[in-house]
């Protein structure tokens, strides 16, 4: 059995990490109400975009923009959103075993590439699918979201353009709530314009309406928004991963405290009754000292 300095240091040492996991759980949460807001305010205007386009691409035609010309070859990029950070519960694992699903098993014998965001997930992939990695970059914050997702989008484009992919896929985290995140796989490349489903009165209306009077033109209107609609996609693929993470991490360490504080009141008892056994001991030994001496 542990002794009763053991058993104090134990205590210490144990309440020190607790310290520390409540300072990061109030951090974490700190920060997810701002990554929460601007989620929030990203979802309404990246809805009213994708529709626009979709109403531009089924009245212009798919090949009315390169961005929207679908490909039949095998080719595949990966954008995997991840985080520079651990602690953070099943964020990155869960990426992770995605992304060994998808080249191991969903597309088996497809020229899957990789474009890692954030250590973590370049970590991982490094140790089995190294020949699949074109680069990696630090994980985005959110103030440099914006940019990051325009210098990436510009990329991710070119590459499309230049016919070196047929297709460009981001894995992420959807941001449910601190419990919650959803992994998701979005089709950035060629565009893909979101169904929207329509009232009757939406639909007649829409079906009586012809072609649209473009102004400016339909081709300006196109080369304007559909890039702008991959950069929107990525730029929220980011936010949601931000959220996403502080989300897991508030959880984890929420967890980690309760934990730390249930080893504790364990450990408290088992010193507890060491400290009462040691005092009952030497008490009996004092009283058999005393009674040896009387007889």
């Amino acid at each position: 059995m542990a002794s009763l300095k053991d058993i104090r240091k134990r205590i210490g040492s144990v309440k020190n990490t607790q310290k520390i996991t409540r300072a990061m759980k109030l951090v974490a949460a700190a920060r997810l109400r701002k990554a929460q807001e601007a989620i929030t305010a990203a979802r309404p205007y990246s809805e009213a975009l994708s529709r626009v386009v979709g109403d531009l691409a089924e009245h212009a035609g798919r090949d009315a923009h390169p961005l929207l010309a679908e490909k039949t070859g095998d080719r595949i990029l990966l954008v995997v959103m991840t985080s520079d950070k651990g602690l953070a519960g099943g964020f990155n694992a869960q990426i992770n075993r995605k992304v060994a699903e998808l080249i191991k098993e969903t597309w088996k014998g497809k020229d899957v590439k990789l474009r890692i965001v954030g250590r973590k997930g370049n970590d991982y992939s490094k140790r089995r699918f190294e020949s699949n990695i074109l680069d990696f970059r630090l994980a985005p914050t959110g103030d440099s979201a914006l940019e990051f997702s325009r210098e990436l989008s510009n990329e991710i484009v070119d590459e499309f353009l230049d016919d070196k992919v047929d297709r460009v896929v981001v894995l992420y985290n959807e941001f449910v709530s601190a419990m919650t995140q959803n992994v998701t796989e979005m089709q950035v490349l060629p565009v893909q314009p979101a169904v929207r489903e329509e009232s009757e009165d939406e639909s007649e209306e829409h079906a009586g309406a012809g072609d649209f009077v473009y102004e400016p033109s339909k081709q300006d209107l196109l080369d304007h928004l559909v890039p702008l609609a991959v950069q929107n996609s990525v730029f929220k693929s980011c936010l949601e991963s931000i959220a996403s993470e502080l989300g897991s991490r508030m959880s984890a360490m929420d967890s980690a405290t309760n934990n730390a504080g249930e080893m504790i009141n364990k450990l408290t008892l088992t010193y507890n009754r060491a400290r009462q056994a040691a005092i009952t001991t030497e008490l009996t030994e004092i009283v058999s000292g005393a009674e040896s001496l009387k007889g």
